[in-house]
């Protein structure tokens, strides 16, 4: 693997101990998977933010280093509402840990916008052809997919060192040749909402860490591709697909392996997960942006929520529609900002999680050690407000 002087000074320790770890890091990634050089990159997305997932041996390792952030930088969501973890239920000693994590990446400079849609919150941070690290499974899908950006899904460590240096190991998803659909997905019914989070959650189950390319009928919005990027990233490991018409066009070829799905295979994703017996639900994984905010205050207005309805969003986003947030709380469910229902500990105390994300669906059996129902946003709000 070629390092230039500069690489090789930092290497050996020339510009402290936590720039000679990062390169350490970077240098073993890539000669790991073939990497012949680094490359400069534009922004970084830390993952390893909610005290719930790194602990206190995580937390040790962040605050013991020392360096700037060289290129523009931000944090995964956390593991509570930074400024409402009282009104969550969040143990004290939980929240003080929770803080300490994300001063330390602060001192970083790393920003603390704890979002897992980067690309909502800051417009042009990345776009076709740049090179990044970011590290979100949803993240990585649609920085490589709808903005035809260039990164692999980055674990905490990796990216942190990339966000410090400035670089990336030339590997992976930053190469054409890897960025070759491997699977035909081919639908012919009408999609909308929540279908995509379905059809998802069904693809990346058998895609796993292919490159599907689908051919659907209709144009999907931004958030519909958002739903189905970050689906079959949970259920599976897709890091980039493509959508005909919809993103950035794949390289030439067609790929030998065929998939369709109709809309029976939709029905039974909800069918299998029933929505209807949760005693909580939690809308935005991915985070809300501002149309499906004001989507759901239209879907609440006038009515009272009967059970825990957790929004989750970015704090940037909810900040700017101060009114929506208001018309959504004014009917008893909160607003969260900094953080979700996957990597929060509150949600463990619940026994089922009604939820519209393929995403979630997922995720919260596993990793918050929960049922998790699948509804549409309007299923989801019926079931949150029914008597």
């Amino acid at each position: 693997m070629y390092l230039s002087r500069e690489e090789e000074l930092l290497l050996a320790g020339e510009k402290g101990e936590t720039l000679r770890k990062a390169m350490e890091i970077l240098v073993a990634i890539g000669e790991i998977y073939g990497a012949d050089r680094l490359i400069p990159i534009g922004s970084v997305q830390v993952a390893g933010v909610s005290f719930k997932n790194i602990g206190q041996a995580g937390l040790e390792w962040i605050s013991d280093l020392k360096g700037r952030a060289v290129v523009p930088s931000f944090l995964n969501p956390a593991g509570m509402d930074l400024r409402r973890w009282k009104e969550m239920g969040i143990d004290p000693d939980f929240a003080r840990d929770q803080e300490m994590v994300v001063e330390a990446y602060r001192r970083l400079g790393i920003s603390d916008d704890c979002t897992c849609i980067p690309y909502q919150v800051r417009p042009g941070v990345a776009a076709e052809g740049d090179h990044l690290a970011w590290s979100e499974s949803s993240a990585v899908s649609y920085a490589n997919s709808v903005l035809g950006a260039r990164t692999n899904r980055e674990g905490g460590p990796t990216a942190l060192a990339s966000a410090l240096l400035g670089r990336t190991p030339l590997c992976g998803y930053h190469l054409d040749e890897n960025r070759r659909p491997t699977h035909m997905v081919v639908v012919e019914q009408e999609l909308r909402g929540s279908d995509y989070g379905a059809l998802g959650f069904l693809a990346g189950r058998i895609v796993k860490d292919g490159v599907p390319l689908f051919r659907l009928r209709d144009k999907p919005t931004l958030d519909e591709l958002k739903a189905l990027g970050a689906s079959m990233a949970a259920s599976g490991s897709v890091a980039l697909y493509y959508v005909d018409g919809a993103t950035p066009s794949p390289p030439s070829g067609e790929p030998e392996e065929k998939l369709s799905f109709d809309r029976t295979d939709i029905e039974e994703v909800r069918e299998d997960h029933p929505a209807e017996d949760a005693d909580m639900v939690a809308l935005g994984c991915p985070h809300c942006s501002p149309a499906e905010l004001a989507r759901i205050a239209d879907l609440l207005d006038a009515k009272l929520v009967r059970r825990e309805l957790w929004i989750c969003t970015a704090r940037k986003i909810a900040q700017a529609s101060p009114d929506v947030v208001k018309r959504i709380e004014k009917s008893g469910a909160r607003v969260i900002c900094d953080t979700c229902m996957v990597v929060c500990p509150a949600s463990e105390c619940y026994r089922k999680i009604a939820v519209n994300s393929g995403k979630a669906l997922a995720y919260i059996p596993g990793l918050v050690r929960v049922q998790a129902g699948f509804g549409s946003t309007e299923e989801c709000i019926e079931v949150a407000t029914k008597g």
